[in-house]
């Protein structure tokens, strides 16, 4: 559509924007499968959390692996930088908002500690769940080694915006085909939110691909740097490159996980509707009892040292880890047992497994306030 005589954008939709629309069949919600496989991993829900201090420590994310999930460890954070982060963590959750985001920018400046990072997996792996870490594009060749001789499963490189081409004239540049082919262990990679940089990052041999800009709730992208692509048309767009690939590649599989922009179970509906073979998400979990960040949440954007992109956030607490999975709910929001409001929808659209209700027709339907 036209935006002015020299600009023209293509119309895009937020998961609001959009709704899921009822087959002719029915399913008995017991009867559903939500079951997600990348690689060798199974796992019982097709949900990674996301990779934040407010969120995901070792304890949290043995916690979550025990609930069938996945916990991706921050191995940028607090946790493989100070021996013990409780007392900074408190701190965090103390501090009014005028000063919470200087502060953090100073507590994030001690240096990451490589052996704090191979303790902190040896931790997680030791609780017998499956290890998944992140790091940064910028540190993965500096800290790689130490992830992979600590054990890791699934290595996930996790940033605003990945590329398969970063272009650079001060540093190398990570060569993330090369990366990916010379380690052992599979790899997701992103976020990205169109359909050619999903290509070539799957050209990279990634196992997986994350869509969207990570940060959900406390991101400010938009309003900093203008950079933005509502969810629904990024996971429909990097789906499309996951079916084009599938055919280009002679059958090799990408997963698809949308990450971030999703804050109730209805999002996560939409995002599996879309194209979605798991999704990753925060903030939901930022007010779980057992959350690090005492109910406040933040991300990795939100204490960088030049150009804050991120905000700290009060959510507040809600229920346990496993209340706000599996239930029982006592709100209407949609922020309580995510996996059954999950199958309901399923079953309600007459599917019983995730990469049928790919299918699931849907329509345009702004949400109105």
């Amino acid at each position: 559509m036209e935006i002015g005589r020299g600009k023209s954008g293509r119309r895009a939709y937020a998961f609001d924007d959009i709704g899921i629309v009822p087959s002719r069949r029915t399913r008995d919600p017991e009867e559903v499968s939500v079951a997600w496989q990348v690689d060798a991993y199974r796992f019982e829900i097709p949900l990674l959390v996301a990779p934040m201090d407010s969120v995901v420590s070792p304890a949290t994310a043995i916690a979550i692996g025990n609930l069938g999930g996945l916990g991706v460890l921050d191995l940028e954070g607090l946790w493989t930088r100070y021996e013990n982060p409780e007392p900074l963590l408190a701190e965090i959750a103390s501090l009014d908002d005028s000063r919470a985001t200087r502060r953090l920018q100073e507590i994030y400046t001690e240096p990451i500690k490589e052996e704090l990072i191979g303790r902190r997996i040896e931790e997680v792996r030791e609780a017998g769940v499956t290890v998944a870490a992140r790091l940064s594009p910028q540190r993965t060749a500096q800290f790689h080694k130490a992830v992979i001789d600590a054990g890791v499963d699934l290595f996930v490189i996790r940033g605003t915006t990945v590329s398969a081409e970063h272009v650079s004239g001060r540093a190398e540049p990570l060569n993330l085909k090369q990366f990916i082919y010379d380690l052992d262990v599979p790899v997701i990679v992103g976020g990205c939110s169109t359909y050619t940089a999903a290509l070539h990052l799957m050209r990279t041999g990634a196992a997986g691909v994350l869509v969207g800009f990570g940060g959900g709730s406390g991101h400010t992208s938009r309003t900093v740097l203008g950079v933005a692509v509502p969810m629904a048309t990024a996971v429909a767009d990097v789906a499309a490159a996951r079916r084009d690939y599938l055919d280009e590649s002679g059958g090799r599989y990408v997963h698809v996980i949308a990450d971030g922009g999703m804050t109730n179970s209805g999002d996560l509906a939409k995002a599996f509707a879309c194209g979605s073979d798991a999704v990753m998400i925060g903030s939901p979990f930022a007010r779980s009892t057992e959350a690090p960040g005492r109910g406040y949440h933040w991300g990795s954007e939100a204490h960088h040292g030049d150009v804050p992109r991120g905000t700290r956030l009060h959510l507040g607490t809600m229920g346990s880890l496993e209340q706000l999975l599996y239930g029982p709910s006592h709100v209407a929001d949609g922020s309580m047992n995510l996996i059954g409001a999950l199958r309901r929808a399923m079953a309600t659209s007459g599917y019983t497994e995730l990469k049928e209700f790919q299918r699931v027709q849907v329509v345009v339907a702004p949400r109105r306030d």
